[in-house]
């Protein structure tokens, strides 16, 4: 299976965690059964998904200003998918 080119994903109406997680889990193609946490978006993306080769982040500011551990949490996650395995890694866009 060939990865995605390119995968946006707008984070503009997004006002909570459980929004995020269903976001992610439907944009990324996760499993029904993803758990909605973050070592279970760790498990999908280092494992059960293949990533596209970008990911841009749409409205990247505004989400980090109202959820920062969530914005933190996954830019640790995809740091580590590119350190641990950067042939699924994909480059990341915050914008």
């Amino acid at each position: 299976m060939s990865r995605l080119p390119s995968l946006q994903i707008d984070l503009a109406n997004i006002q909570d965690a459980p929004q995020l997680h269903a976001l992610l889990r439907d944009a990324l193609d996760f499993p029904h059964w993803y758990g909605c946490n973050w070592d279970a978006f760790w498990d999908a993306i280092s494992a059960l998904v293949e990533m596209p080769e970008q990911l841009v982040f749409e409205h990247w500011p505004g989400f980090a200003e109202r959820l920062p551990r969530e914005a933190r949490m996954i830019q640790e996650c995809l740091e580590r998918l590119k350190q641990l395995y950067p042939e699924q890694a994909c480059q990341t866009h915050y914008r």
